[in-house]
């Protein structure tokens, strides 16, 4: 059997346990696999403000792909690899289009710095103190990097499926949480395109990746990978798409597998 040339791994539901940390033996590991001169790539939905908190963990690659495949973040160098963002025009318009074919709509988006949200939109986690609060309209004065679509009545599947169809195609549209909240990118910017994009620099090809993930916003990573796997925990459709299937994120799933591939 080949070995995988590099390892592009999901954070949330998929390397990171349910307290938010990464385990003494998942971090054990990843070490030893980068030892072996495979780099281990963090491909998140996370902002850059979360990745942070477990860039000890990247490796001395010190690439991360973040929001969705919107930005590759040079963790050795703290600063921008490359920026994949959101037309503002385009974004505008799909705006305004969801909104009125679903009024209760609210939106916010992440830029370099942090998040922007509009006033109705309620954030399920702290917001960092001086996040600006503005109607879209201004909150896309600059090209975001993510939108996020939320609605507080609606079903996921139901908002998901009135979205794409509004949407029709002009921007990528998924998600990874458990609420109604739609994760927005630009024209042809997934965490696939993104890696794609990583491993050609590299020199890696699609057969040689391994790749991990959870949630409907991994579906592109994993379907291009030569090999994928889905968690024990994974969405229906996740589990659908992947060759094989990981032990849960809350039982080291990753390093687990990672550890037999390649006999750790």
């Amino acid at each position: 059997m080949t070995l995988p040339r590099l390892v592009a791994t999901d954070l949330d539901g998929t390397l990171v346990r349910s307290d938010g940390t990464v385990s003494d033996y998942t971090a054990d590991v990843l070490a030893r696999v980068e030892a072996l001169g495979v780099p281990v790539v963090f491909v998140t939905g996370r902002p850059l403000r979360w990745a942070e908190d477990v860039f000890e963990h990247v490796g001395e690659h010190g690439l991360a792909i973040i929001s969705n495949g919107a930005l590759v973040w040079d963790v050795a160098r703290e600063r921008v690899h490359l920026e994949r963002p959101i037309p503002t025009d385009l974004a505008l318009e799909v705006c305004r289009e969801v909104r009125a074919a679903v009024p209760g709509t609210a939106y916010a988006v992440e830029h370099l710095d942090g998040i922007a949200l509009e006033p109705e939109f309620v954030e399920r986690y702290a917001v960092p103190g001086g996040a600006r609060r503005a109607p879209v309209e201004q909150l896309l004065a600059t090209p975001p990097l993510k939108l996020l679509v939320r609605h507080e009545e609606l079903a996921p599947q139901e908002f998901w499926d009135v979205v794409e169809r509004v949407n029709a195609g002009r921007l990528v549209t998924t998600w990874s949480s458990a609420g109604t909240l739609l994760e927005v990118s630009g024209p042809g910017v997934t965490k696939a395109s993104t890696l794609e994009l990583l491993c050609d620099d590299l020199g890696v090809a699609a057969a040689d990746v391994i790749a991990f993930g959870d949630m409907p916003n991994d579906l592109p990573m994993l379907r291009w990978a030569g090999t994928a796997y889905a968690m024990a925990d994974a969405h229906p459709t996740v589990t659908a798409a992947a060759t094989h299937v990981a032990p849960g994120h809350d039982e080291d799933g990753v390093a687990r597998v990672l550890a037999g591939v390649f006999g750790l």
